[in-house]
């Protein structure tokens, strides 16, 4: 196979790389990143050249996304606007890159009738309430929050709609929050491993009590290979290891593994529109396709994730202070 992996710089997007160079050795890989503040060519760095290549380019520019298209064997489509906070302060860039880029890619995969697997989010669904006992399935209607979640929803219809109207060999997943390394610091785990390193205490919306579905990125990496490979055409499936953990609870068990207070944390105002509680029911992946998780141990995932943060501080403290400023808080 020779694929191309939109968003390959970035923090799930790179990991897959990496995933797929180690578990595919005869595979040969391309990313197309335009490295934006999120993404970051030296996730990417120690791969061989003759089975790696990188392109820096913008998937809404249709003469290149083209391109490349039309001399690979399928798109592995990561590349993403994905914050929610920013999605409130300027929706435009979601609007571009989400709904503008993932058409530009449908269409190039149309013309040259290539294999497309498009990443989403379990965020297109909404939330459920904390004393709900369902799951999101792969039949939960969207019921998107935020820009962010209604640009990603908008995308897998778009996919959707290229399945049917036109034909074109697509899938797609909903993952559930990923953890791991590589990750950008203004999302949640890693703003909060780094706030203590940098002597600061870390800070959760509102009481915490919202809740968040963990997978280790290894795990959602695998999950997306084994649909690339097994998955039926025009079929969604959701992704996620049973994760479930509220985010006051995660916020003190960092504390603990980093030998501080657990308790030694501020409450902030919480953010507009906050959903309450993501959880995925990935039964449908696990029984058509035979996936399932490795890291289920939460506790030694994040004392890895915290570990690797701790060791690699020349690659995340560059975009720290900017990130705070963003926020409100240096």
């Amino acid at each position: 196979m020779n694929i191309i992996v939109t968003g390959g710089a970035g923090f799930i997007g790179s990991n897959f790389v990496h995933y797929v160079y180690r578990e595919r050795p005869d595979w040969k890989i391309t990313v197309l990143d335009s490295l934006t503040y999120a993404g970051n060519e030296a996730n990417l760095t120690e791969l061989d050249p003759s089975r790696f290549a990188f392109i820096k380019g913008d998937i809404t520019d249709a003469e290149l996304v083209d391109k490349l298209v039309s001399v690979h064997d399928a798109v592995i489509h990561y590349a993403a606007e994905s914050h929610n906070d920013n999605s409130l302060k300027n929706p435009r860039p979601f609007l571009d890159t989400n709904i503008i880029g993932t058409y530009t890619i449908l269409e190039a995969v149309r013309k040259h009738g290539k294999r497309l697997h498009h990443v989403s989010t379990d965020e297109v669904y909404g939330d459920l309430e904390l004393d709900d006992p369902n799951k999101f399935t792969e039949n939960t209607p969207y019921n998107p929050s935020s820009p962010y979640s209604s640009t990603k929803a908008g995308s897998d219809l778009l996919v959707r709609a290229w399945v049917r109207s036109f034909g074109v060999e697509a899938t797609i997943s909903n993952c559930s929050n990923n953890y791991g390394p590589y990750q950008h610091v203004e999302k949640f785990i890693p703003r909060q491993i780094t706030e203590v390193l940098e002597g600061r205490k870390p800070k959760l919306y509102g009481s915490g009590e919202n809740v968040r579905d963990w997978i280790h990125t290894e795990d959602h990496s695998s999950a997306v290979l084994t649909i690339l490979e097994k998955g039926k055409v025009g079929e969604t499936y959701l992704i996620g290891a049973n994760g479930e953990k509220d985010n006051k609870t995660v916020v003190e068990l960092i504390l603990k593994t980093m030998g501080k207070n657990p308790k030694d944390y501020d409450h902030v105002a919480d953010r507009p529109g906050h959903d309450m509680r993501y959880a995925i029911d990935s039964t449908k992946l696990r029984k058509e396709l035979g996936w399932k998780p490795q890291f289920t141990d939460f506790d030694s995932g994040l004392k890895d994730t915290i570990d690797w943060y701790e060791k690699n501080d020349t690659w995340w403290k560059p975009q720290k202070a900017k990130t705070e400023e963003n926020y409100g808080t240096k």
